[in-house]
């Protein structure tokens, strides 16, 4: 039973630190569009949680299959 408590901790420790660098990496998506893209195109800015949500987005759509390795 410890062994299952110490197995879902890591688990739940380790998808906190990917939540977290995600949610760090949303910061200079949100400034490059608000830089590029705005002025260029009459786009509105984007917030933070829009740009973690492309983030998202885009990594579920341009995923590495690895068949190249």
């Amino acid at each position: 039973m410890e062994k299952i408590i110490v197995i879902v901790l890591r688990l739940t420790i380790a998808l906190a630190i990917c939540a977290g660098v995600g949610l760090l990496l949303a910061f200079p998506v949100m400034w490059c569009w608000n830089y590029a893209v705005v002025p260029t195109f009459s786009l509105p800015a984007i917030a933070w949680g829009q740009a973690w949500c492309l983030m998202f987005l885009a990594g579920m759509l341009i995923k590495s299959s690895g068949a190249g390795k």
